[in-house]
């Protein structure tokens, strides 16, 4: 009795043809379901203002065509740091992180103060300089409540932050010491499969290490050190770096911003 021919396999010879429509179908299948994450995210009612932790994303403190997006709000803080370092990078995320993962950003970060009344309204925080980072004891409160309840801030040393960044850390989790993060940690593996931290600029010939501050499970501050993700991230002819260290940045970036927005 001749056998019923299985169409679930590909005829012989046909495996390469087989194997691409596969990979096409995969492909959609992961797009599908990447956007439909991004739509879950973005129906999200707004948190409420006083003891309801931040949303994601639908409350960016964005209005008009930019409501509803994704964005990172660079923490303004005192000291005498430049807080504002490396203009280009966040808006070269916010644009890369769009086109790789399908979730809608806004085009440019925001800017926002320890003390804001709109704090809860973005999530995600970044911090970055050279020198200096303070902030007054309010700042210091307002922050700690903040990713207490959901926030979470990332620290990239463009070099000479990292003792008063230590200092601050202290000072807002006393209790909670900076770690290295382990590398199996899903914050290296969530979007890209990474070793950890890229070594982008020299500072002082250091390994580079990805450290963090845990409320239980939860990664709540994540703190690229001996790295500089901020350097490789900004426009290519600021600093000449080549083109795969600068892919390395932007791998690690994109992998920080979609842990904290999927968590």
């Amino acid at each position: 009795m001749r056998r019923a021919a299985d169409r679930s396999l590909p005829a012989p010879g046909g495996f390469r043809v087989y194997n691409d429509r596969m990979e096409r179908r995969t492909t959609r299948i992961l797009r599908a379901g990447r956007a439909a994450l991004a739509a879950a995210f973005l129906l999200l009612p707004p948190a409420a203002p006083a003891a309801a932790g931040p949303a994601w994303p639908a409350a960016t403190g964005a209005t008009g065509p930019a409501a509803g997006r994704v964005t990172i709000a660079r923490l303004k803080y005192g000291g005498g740091g430049d807080w504002y370092s490396d203009p280009s990078s966040l808006p070269n995320l916010l644009g890369e992180f769009e086109r790789r993962t399908e979730i809608r950003t806004t085009r440019d970060e925001a800017i926002v103060e320890a003390e804001a009344v709109d704090l809860a309204a973005y999530p995600f925080l970044y911090v970055t300089g050279h020198g200096t980072v303070r902030l007054s004891p309010e700042g210091i409160e307002a922050v700690r409540g903040h990713l207490l309840r959901g926030g979470f801030l990332w620290a990239d040393d463009n070099y000479g932050m990292d003792a008063s960044f230590r200092a601050l850390v202290a000072e807002l989790f006393p209790a909670r010491p900076l770690v290295d993060v382990p590398l199996d940690h899903p914050i290296y593996h969530c979007f890209y499969d990474l070793d950890g931290p890229p070594k982008i600029h020299e500072h002082d010939g250091k390994p580079p290490r990805g450290l963090g501050v845990f409320d239980g499970t939860r990664l709540v501050l994540f703190y690229t050190y001996e790295s500089d993700v901020g350097d490789g991230l900004e426009d290519a002819d600021v600093h000449g770096d080549p083109a795969e260290k600068r892919e390395a940045a932007m791998k690690m970036a994109v992998n920080i911003l979609y842990y904290a927005l999927t968590r």
